[in-house]
């Protein structure tokens, strides 16, 4: 139980019955990054349901797997996704906020595959 990956704008840990992972889409970086994405697709307002609209997609296409168990809460300010509890999905839930991690440090790909692949996001 606990933290499994802390950034200052994305969190894993586990707590109670779930291992959760928090994208705060209010975060500055993360919001920047988001104004940029409306620019490169006018569906693209990042609150937390089109962060879950984007990531469902990127996982869907790079890291499937990461799909199987995983529920989600947006919110307008976040990004809320949970798997239920065990030590596999503790590793699956470190593993997406390293990827949501990495997207965000390297924005230039978040955008590549934003132009490559946003006409099949389901937007908000």
């Amino acid at each position: 139980m606990g933290d499994l990956f802390i950034k200052d704008y994305v969190k894993a840990f586990s707590s109670g019955n779930y291992a959760e992972v928090c994208l705060y889409n209010e975060d500055k970086k993360v919001y920047g990054i988001g104004e940029k994405m409306n620019e490169i697709n006018e569906y693209a307002y990042m609150n937390g349901y089109n962060w879950e609209a984007f990531l469902n997609c990127y996982l869907a296409k790079k890291e499937p797997a990461l799909l199987e168990g995983l529920k989600t809460d947006p919110e307008a300010g976040m990004y809320t996704a949970y798997y239920g509890l065990t030590p596999e999905n503790e590793q699956k839930a470190k593993k997406f906020a390293e990827i949501i991690s990495s997207l965000i440090e390297n924005e230039e790909e978040l955008f590549q595959f934003l132009r490559d692949n946003g006409d099949e996001i389901e937007w908000d």
